[in-house]
């Protein structure tokens, strides 16, 4: 049980989220004060399973802290607890009825990063897809007031197609963490044999593979914006995320990954226009 106050914990947090740069907060300004300190926190958690499939020093260590977590978890829907971040999450747990599973979806994303991916079959990677990015998108979507049908189908698609987006975008970053998102079903299809990161973002069938993975994406941001132009203005800050990973996205399939080791980045200019046309949709 811990002796931090709400205020303390949520300062935590706030450095925290202030420390890391993430656009996953970039629309969240446009949440009131209770909300926008819940998204925080749920990004708190976020990023500190994250950091433990990284940077663990084995797979052995990132699964014990990962359990450990989970326990967290378990306590946290119980009103009990124990550190900076389920203090913070508490009051969004208590009064915007979020689902435990789906934290629980998120350790397990992170637990099959810890693993190491290499090169997953399509339906390994959807599931991967669904709890690192859909289960995050189904608690955001309680957190900004909308826990509709239609929020809840934004959810699963909008999170599917970020994560490609992210894939499509880090195939550099991933390699040299020796994990390789690209499906085993696209490898064969275009004749790559290979399962080496490194030597796979060498071969010139490349382009082909994230091609046909962008084509996958594409749909997922068709389908999300159907959805989304069916739910209430609560679902700004994802329309806010649509825009800025879209711009992302085009720019990505216009590059053609002629240059896997250039990360897209948009300047400042661009997240500034993306937030207020968010904000005054």
């Amino acid at each position: 049980m811990t002796f931090l106050s709400y205020a303390e914990a949520i300062s935590q947090v706030k450095a925290q989220v202030a420390a890391s740069h993430s656009s996953f907060l970039a629309g969240m300004v446009v949440l009131p004060k209770n909300r926008r300190e819940a998204m925080y926190a749920l990004y708190g958690f976020c990023r500190t399973v994250d950091d433990i499939a990284d940077d663990s020093l084995s797979p052995d260590e990132a699964s014990k802290k990962l359990h450990e977590w989970r326990l967290y978890i378990g306590y946290l829907f119980k009103g009990i607890t124990s550190n900076a971040i389920t203090t913070s999450l508490l009051p969004a747990v208590q009064n915007f009825n979020l689902i435990e599973k789906d934290f629980l979806d998120i350790i397990h994303g992170m637990e099959m990063d810890s693993s190491v991916i290499v090169a997953p079959d399509a339906e390994i990677l959807d599931l991967y897809c669904d709890c690192v990015a859909s289960a995050v998108g189904r608690i955001s979507v309680r957190i900004f007031g909308d826990s509709g049908d239609d929020a809840v189908k934004v959810a699963y698609h909008l999170g599917r197609a970020l994560q490609l987006t992210n894939i499509l975008r880090d195939l550099s970053e991933d390699s040299s963490r020796k994990r390789l998102y690209l499906p085993r079903e696209l490898l064969e299809k275009h004749g790559i044999a290979s399962r080496d990161p490194v030597e796979v973002l060498h071969l010139p069938q490349l382009s082909f593979v994230c091609r046909d993975l962008a084509t996958q994406a594409q749909k997922h941001y068709e389908q999300a914006d159907f959805y989304m132009d069916k739910c209430s203005p609560l679902m700004r800050p994802a329309r806010i995320m649509r825009s800025y990973y879209g711009a992302i996205f085009d720019r990505l399939v216009k590059e053609d990954w002629r240059n896997p080791s250039h990360r897209i980045t948009l300047p400042k200019w661009k997240k500034l226009f993306f937030l207020l046309k968010g904000y005054f949709a």
